[in-house]
């Protein structure tokens, strides 16, 4: 049997996609409260438009998301009539410190994901728990500017020692940081970030994300000491860097892009900062602020398992080169003519799963856990709410058979694989609820109508035969 037993299958949500409930029993405001639906939603998340607060003429999806914050025991026994093994779901920061500079945790916030924690494990679930699903205090990035601020280092450790105190014993699986990656393309999103005229902001995102990492590795480190069982893994938004053609500038492009996106796990996993790194910050004439105690954290508190989100590759051409523009969560690519494209024009590349799987695992050596896979699409219900969504079960057959030929032929040591969004949510690049990803459909529609009812797509029964035979039925 290919998949090992205890294999984690499951899905995967984030708080502030799903959640709602922004200002309920003392929960404080988010950078990803204030992102909008529309065309300013990029604009925001990249940091180039300030948003701090809600502004009027703008619909802002995660004050409801799909209401999961009053109805997760609901959704939380769909997940387990599938069959799931694992719930992958993130904290929202703001429920367990409103302003994230309390001396004292949101008592009501804490006891929320502890009932959560409870449910997952009636209905049979591991939870895996996000710490950070780009969540951050407004009240932060007012006050000190986000993660380009070392003081969040210390808020972030508080935050952690919390978790790791309150939940021992009903999570065992943590992951730090979000697509941790995501800094260099949405650091708004990712950081806190929001950029004053003529700041640096390369050099802004670098200490941010070295901030983040160093946090990072405090987590680990205390994670480990309250609980020697806690496994605790970093997270990228990964995809193999295919080369536009031989050419050797465009293999370079592809090699110096690659080297970008493995920099966060690259220290995460080795425990400090490769050379590449080091050089392109001094070119830059970057100073992260790196200090004694930073490398000595870093270098002994590195990560138990990487995890990463899978969608698509990406196709790397030379500055000089004229190519067309593939566009793909939020990463500029050239246009792949090998491969189909889905409706938001993402490249959809099966095989490039497993050559992403075997990357990652050749380059850290650690055991590997899928945490993000699936198709964003217009689903057409019928008047009961199901949909034949074919199209979604073909997409995920192709990828879990990589996944299992990268375990069974290429013998790389799998923990588990999460869906993303084995439910409909809020999208978080661009907020919509038309780009679906579930297996239960949800009604609701972009402007936020609807009944928000639950019901199964096809694909629900499809991925419990696949999860009841251990991935061998994919048929």
């Amino acid at each position: 049997m290919p998949f090992p037993e205890g294999f984690l299958w499951g899905g995967a949500t984030a708080a502030n996609q799903c959640e709602g409930g922004y200002n309920e029993d003392g929960r404080g405001l988010a950078n990803v409260d204030v992102m909008p639906h529309g065309a300013d939603r990029e604009a925001v998340g990249c940091g180039t438009r300030k948003m701090l607060d809600f502004e009027p003429g703008y619909y802002y999806p995660a004050q409801t998301g799909i209401d999961m914050y009053h109805r997760y025991k609901e959704d939380l026994a769909l997940f387990g009539e599938m069959g799931f093994k694992t719930y992958r779901l993130s904290i929202a920061w703001t429920r367990i410190f409103p302003n994230g500079d309390e001396e004292e945790p949101n008592e009501k916030g804490l006891q929320f994901y502890e009932d959560l924690f409870r449910e997952c494990r009636k209905n049979g679930m591991e939870p895996l728990v996000t710490i950070t699903h780009f969540d951050l205090p407004i009240h932060l990035i007012k006050e000190y500017g986000g993660w380009r601020n070392r003081r969040l280092i210390d808020f972030y450790k508080k935050l952690v020692t919390v978790l790791f105190t309150r939940y021992k014993g009903l999570v065992k699986y943590w992951l730090t940081f979000n697509e941790i990656n995501m800094i260099l393309h949405m650091p708004f999103m990712g950081a806190g970030l929001v950029f004053e005229e003529g700041e640096n902001q390369t050099q802004a995102k670098y200490v941010a994300a070295h901030n983040e990492l160093v946090a990072s590795a405090w987590a680990t480190k205390i994670g480990h000491e309250i609980d020697p069982e806690n496994k605790i893994g970093c997270m990228l938004a990964a995809g193999a860097f295919y080369p536009y053609s031989c050419n050797p500038k465009d293999v370079r492009e592809a090699q110096l892009r690659a080297q970008e996106n493995y920099f966060f796990v690259d220290v995460q996993s080795r425990g400090y900062y490769p050379t590449y790194a080091l050089k392109m910050l001094e070119r830059e004439g970057i100073d992260v602020g790196m200090t004694e105690e930073d490398e000595k954290i870093l270098a002994e508190n590195t990560v138990d398992f990487i995890s990463f989100s899978y969608y698509n590759t990406r196709t790397a051409a030379a500055p000089d080169t004229d190519t067309d523009a593939a566009s793909g969560n939020a990463f500029a690519s050239a246009k792949n003519p090998y491969l189909t494209y889905t409706d938001w024009g993402w490249p959809v590349d099966p095989l490039g799963f497993r050559i992403t799987i075997n990357e990652i695992y050749d380059r850290y050596q650690k055991p590997l856990f899928v945490v993000e896979n699936g198709l964003g699409a217009k689903d057409e219900p019928d008047e009961n709410g199901y949909v034949e969504d074919d199209y979604r079960i073909d997409y995920l057959r192709k990828h879990i058979e990589q996944m299992k030929a990268a375990i069974e032929e290429d013998g790389v040591p799998m923990l588990g694989y999460t869906t993303w969004g084995p439910i409909d949510l809020v999208s978080a690049g661009t907020g919509e609820m038309s780009k679906r990803y579930g297996f239960i459909y949800v009604d609701r529609d972009d402007a936020g109508n609807g009944t928000l009812k639950r019901s199964k797509k096809k694909s629900f029964d499809w991925y419990k035969k696949v999860i009841a035979t251990n991935g061998e039925d994919l048929a």
